[in-house]
């Protein structure tokens, strides 16, 4: 990927890169382990963002 990229694609960028991050740990200990990973977690090789 190009290194100047326009704001909104980086916006985009970061955002997803935030949701990838796994739940604090008061969170799990909180539900019990029934929570453990996020809902929107993805691996970069198999779920591709949809970004114009």
């Amino acid at each position: 990927m190009a290194r100047v990229k326009d704001k909104s694609k980086k916006n985009r960028l970061t955002k997803a890169e935030r949701q990838r991050k796994s739940p604090p740990t008061w969170v799990v200990v909180k539900t019990n382990r029934k929570m453990r990973s996020t809902l929107q977690q993805r691996n970069w090789r198999q779920r591709k963002l949809k970004l114009r």
